[in-house]
């Protein structure tokens, strides 16, 4: 039945390209839209043309030698499930990176080709295990949701252990559970940092015994406010680029409450309502910056913050790269910026 249920998960962006195409008149006019990435109907439909194909877990023969990966189910109901990908040849229990896609919480898949790929060759430099959550997207699902599935992942890593799990065998015997990491790219880094304050206190962290979260990476964190950076106004973007000021707000009238606006504390984490950074748990954080990116500045601003707060926080400029560029860029510099990014995280991870 799990397989099942996955090849029908899987498939689903061509399943609902295939109804966009028999007639797409039948619900009204677009009142949002992202183009080539999502369109918004008066009527809520949601059309996201396949612009990243889906695959599934299996790995090429360069990768398959070092590392499986396999999709497991966490709550048939939602839907929800992640991707796994544990290190072959090792003897020691090793850390477990809990990764949330970026797609601006409205677009993007753990079976996306770019994650599977870029992941599969992380838990491979970096040599740990990685979990990628499938979590539900805006607008049908518009956030808490996504921050829900965060937290629901990690109780259902609790049961794992907890009762330990014969279907999760393959991955658990090699998982050390205290020693967990939250992670993500973009909106991902958005969930994470958000289940992590949700976990901000002693009560709420206990509640993840034998689970132990010693860190946060957070990878072009997508934040927001009302009021503009610089690097929102004034950085130049190509008609190519992952992310641009206009795609962003719109992402963010579609994942945020109705009737909310860019200062909520879900999007800015330095607004008024937001979480006092210096309630925090005391957890070390790594934030990694693109050069190019619009949020550069946003970014910063997080990260003085945070020092500011007393918090352990480092955090890397990528020179001459943009957003999202460890997945969605091919050349030869975004190759080498990310195998220091690479780096960045090992040394963390390994502290």
């Amino acid at each position: 039945m799990r397989k099942k249920r996955m090849a029908a998960t899987l498939s689903s962006p061509s399943l609902s390209l295939q109804q966009i195409n028999k007639d797409p008149r039948q619900h009204g006019v677009v009142i949002e839209e992202i183009e080539g990435l999502i369109r918004v109907h008066e009527d809520g439909h949601v059309e996201r043309p396949v612009i990243v194909p889906c695959v599934a877990a299996g790995l090429g023969p360069e990768l398959s030698s070092v590392i499986t990966s396999r999709d497991m189910v966490i709550d048939k109901f939602t839907n929800l499930w992640a991707r796994f990908y544990v290190p072959i040849c090792h003897a020691v229990r090793l850390p477990l990176l809990v990764y949330f896609h970026g797609g601006g919480f409205c677009v993007g898949s753990a079976a996306w080709s770019c994650y599977h790929e870029f992941l599969a060759r992380l838990a491979a430099k970096i040599g740990c295990l990685i979990m990628s959550v499938n979590y539900r997207l805006a607008p049908e699902n518009p956030l808490p949701a996504a921050y829900d599935d965060g937290l629901k992942a990690l109780m259902w890593l609790k049961q794992q252990v907890t009762y330990q799990c014969e279907a999760s065998e393959w991955w658990s015997k090699k998982c050390n559970f205290s020693s967990i990491f939250l992670a993500g790219d973009s909106a991902g880094a958005n969930i994470a940092y958000n289940v992590a304050t949700r976990l901000s206190t002693n009560e709420a962290a206990a509640t993840l015994r034998p689970l132990s979260l010693e860190g946060l990476i957070l990878v072009q964190p997508y934040f927001g406010g009302e009021v503009r950076t610089n690097s929102e106004k004034y950085m130049v973007q190509s008609p190519h680029s992952a992310l641009n000021l206009v795609a962003s707000d719109t992402y963010w009238r579609l994942a945020l409450p109705s009737g909310t606006n860019r200062d909520h504390p879900w999007c800015n984490p330095l607004g008024k309502g937001s979480v006092k950074l210096e309630e925090l748990r005391a957890l070390p954080i790594l934030v990694c910056i693109a050069e190019m990116d619009i949020l550069k500045d946003r970014n910063l601003e997080f990260c003085a913050a945070l020092g500011r707060a007393g918090k352990r926080v480092e955090f890397v400029v990528y020179k001459s790269v943009g957003h999202a560029f460890q997945v969605l860029s091919s050349s030869q510099l975004s190759q080498s910026r990310t195998q220091e990014m690479m780096a960045h995280f090992k040394n963390f991870i390994g502290r």
